[in-house]
């Protein structure tokens, strides 16, 4: 089982909207080997991986997949579903998959849905050994393999708080493009984006951040505002924070001053002893320290977006039961860390506790008395973390009064999106009637309590960044135009690109003449490619992008963007295709080329050769509105008697028809670009970039006087 090629499809492609690795294989001699064949293979494969009985396969049913195995199928096939599951054990779920013959015996594509290239890529090598090894019946350790490949997802994909984000995002049509390694991801194309880094935005102000970051700067404008927050001050010794305790009146709380996730924080402390200690932990945090009231009552977050409460999480204090044999550390794992929710990676609603590592923890049981050897009698309870993990959900309970309050308190720090950490008995009572305080304003709030509460109802919490950032009308995107075909596409794009440019707006073009910006010239190189694609839709100034997409883009790298208001298709010639990445058939020519026109918007327009019947074909893929061009206009009859739009010649005139109506725009001969030679290919072009600027709603004006002055034949 060779692979003689991956090929990483970013964009949309043949073989779905999504990015995809494509994988040429050659399985050698296993061409005579289907799975039925091979000795103990079905058995050995499904131990591995029992899972694969989820996989409905083509026979559209749970057990589809292993029931095509027992009858008998290849390896391509088997490699392909394999390297779904293991992607899916690893927690980067995948679902999509493809395996198709191509014209050389033994030689497959395998495609996988890939939301990470590097993790795909892992997950298809370590396929491949798993099913060779069972087919050779050697051995192989799953456990091992898929433990690399969730090392690989905690790494390298998003996090939970970014990912809820961007699939809030997916789901209302905005699309994303991920700018960096991290968690910097870009919602919308050009002019029209918004960008997000977890759960901070391009509108959180730099500010506001600086002052939540700074807590007693934080209370000081809160109190000003009449927020109610417990008083306190910065110390700068131990001696300093017994001092300050005695002037605020015990019980005290010590923590650092810039800290966060509850580190360096220790709470009702009662004697000079334990407040000197912990101004050594909240010291070790590396910020200044502060001593402040104690507020009796659980830690509350409530999340704040947009101005307006979008969840509330209550924590609860941890504690363990003696058992007279077992000791504190031992009480620890068996009675907390064995709770399934308790985990070290992200995805877990709560943490494992560590007393060697969490000095917070550790104080808290010596001040009962006790060191993690010990061994408490029977029955009786020990606490070990008193501020335990913010993670029940309470928003339906947080009082009117509350609510308001914590929007108050998020608008005074000035953060879009604000964690308000707020002590509480009851969360379902106003603050003043309980004593009750908020403790912290946090910039960049995590959202995993929110979205996985280890009690409660998850809450949207992504969907409210989303509709902070874009209003119910807006999909975050810019008119897109794409075009590709045989012959044309470079001068369809540019005249397109100058077309638009007259209607004011700020253009990116990528076309093989090169990629510019407004009409200046950024790069002279062929810029027909995915990556140039992606140059112009980082763009902030680019309010309209054309983009040239050649057959060897789509095949080798996939469309550089997701969807497209105008698609255009200049004409086929599916001689001069073949050979290319396996491609032998007119039909699979027509598939790729199709891609343009699969990906057209519901609202958009695919604008079609009338006269190329195997692109006039295309148009039943259109999801939006099909716009006909053809020099010829009795090619368009049928087209028009259906109230269809259609570009054409009348008396060497080009004109606009809509139905049976026709509007003449410009004489053929008022067009320089046309020269003196006037042939069919370029006469097409016209029709087509005409149609595209007629689809984006450039007037007729517009057009006539841009193609009246349009000669330059550069990007």
């Amino acid at each position: 089982m060779e692979f003689l090629n991956i090929l990483p499809l970013r964009g949309p492609n043949i073989w779905t909207y999504r990015p995809v690795l494509e994988v040429w294989l050659d399985i050698g001699d296993l061409e005579d080997s289907p799975s039925n064949t091979i000795p103990g293979f079905y058995e050995r494969l499904t131990a591995w991986l029992p899972s694969l009985v989820e996989h409905r396969c083509g026979i559209g049913e749970r057990g589809g997949f292993l029931q095509r195995l027992r009858e008998g199928t290849w390896p391509g096939h088997i490699l392909e579903h394999v390297t779904i599951e293991l992607q899916n054990m690893a927690g980067m779920q995948s679902g999509f998959g493809k395996a198709r013959s191509t014209g050389v015996r033994g030689v497959y594509k395998v495609v996988v849905r890939s939301r990470n290239e590097e993790v795909s890529r892992a997950a298809l090598h370590a396929a491949r050994d798993l099913v060779l090894a069972a087919m050779q019946d050697r051995s192989f350790d799953v456990a091992a393999a898929v433990s690399i490949l969730r090392d690989m997802v905690d790494a390298l994909c998003l996090g939970p708080s970014t990912a809820c984000i961007v699939d809030a995002a997916t789901e209302r049509g905005i699309p994303s493009i991920r700018l960096t390694e991290g968690n910097l991801v870009q919602l919308g194309y050009g002019a029209r984006q918004h960008r997000i880094w977890t759960a901070e935005t391009d509108q959180t102000s730099a500010i506001a951040e600086t002052i939540s970051r700074d807590k007693d700067l934080t209370k000081s404008l809160l109190s000003a505002c009449g927020v109610p927050v417990p008083e306190g001050r910065v110390v700068d010794s131990p001696a300093d924070a017994w001092d300050a305790a005695e002037e605020i009146g015990l019980p005290v709380v010590v923590k650092p001053s810039d800290g966060n996730h509850g580190r360096g924080v220790s709470t009702e402390l009662m004697t000079r002893a334990e407040v000197e200690a912990a101004y050594h932990l909240a010291d070790a945090e590396g910020s200044e320290v502060m001593v402040e009231r104690y507020v009796r009552g659980n830690e509350h977050r409530l999340l704040v977006v947009g101005g307006r409460l979008a969840a509330a999480a209550k924590g609860e204090q941890a504690w363990v039961s003696g058992d007279g044999s077992s000791t504190i550390c031992e009480l620890i794992d068996s009675q907390l860390n064995s709770d399934p929710r308790r985990g070290e990676a992200e995805e877990f609603p709560l943490d494992v506790i560590e007393l060697s590592s969490n000095a917070v923890a550790r104080m808290e049981v010596e001040r009962q008395g006790y060191t993690a050897d010990s061994i408490p009698a029977m029955g009786k309870s020990v606490l070990i973390v008193r501020n335990g993990n913010v993670a029940i959900d309470v928003t339906d309970a947080v009082h009117p009064e509350v609510v308001a309050m914590a929007e108050l308190a998020a608008r005074i720090i000035g953060l879009d999106i604000a964690g308000v950490d707020m002590v509480a008995e009851d969360i379902s009572r106003p603050l003043h009637e309980q004593d009750a305080a908020i403790v912290e304003i946090n910039a960049g709030p995590g959202l995993l309590m929110h979205l996985k509460p280890a009690q409660g109802q998850p809450r949207p919490v992504g969907r409210a960044i989303v509709d902070s950032l874009f209003d119910a009308k807006d999909n975050g995107r810019i008119p897109i135009v794409g075009i590709c075909g045989t012959t044309g596409k470079t001068e369809v794009a540019q005249l397109v690109a100058n077309l638009l440019l007259l209607s004011g707006k700020h253009i990116g073009l990528a076309c093989s003449a090169g990629l510019s910006f407004a009409g200046r010239v950024q790069d002279a190189r062929d810029c027909a490619t995915w990556a140039a694609a992606q140059k112009v839709l980082l763009n902030r100034n680019v309010e309209a992008a054309v983009i040239e997409n050649s057959i060897a883009t789509i095949l080798n790298e996939g469309l550089g963007y997701d969807r497209c208001l105008v698609g255009v298709v200049t004409n086929l010639d599916v001689a001069r295709h073949f050979g290319e990445c396996y491609i032998e058939e007119p039909e699979q020519v027509c598939n790729v080329l199709r891609t343009q026109v699969d990906v057209v918007l519901e609202n958009g327009v695919a604008v079609l050769n009338a006269a190329d019947e195997l692109v006039a074909r295309m148009a039943e893929y259109c999801d939006g509105e099909v716009m006909f061009f053809a020099r010829d206009i009795e090619v368009l009859a049928a087209h028009r008697q259906q109230g269809g739009r259609c570009v054409s010649l009348r008396d060497g005139q080009v004109v606009l028809c809509v139905a049976g109506e026709e509007q003449a725009l410009v004489k053929l001969a008022n067009i320089p670009a046309l020269g003196d030679r006037q042939n069919t290919q370029q006469i097409e072009n016209v029709l087509a970039a005409i149609g595209a600027a007629w689809a984006l709603h450039v007037t007729p004006e517009l057009m006539r006087a841009g193609l009246k002055a349009y000669t330059a034949r550069a990007a």
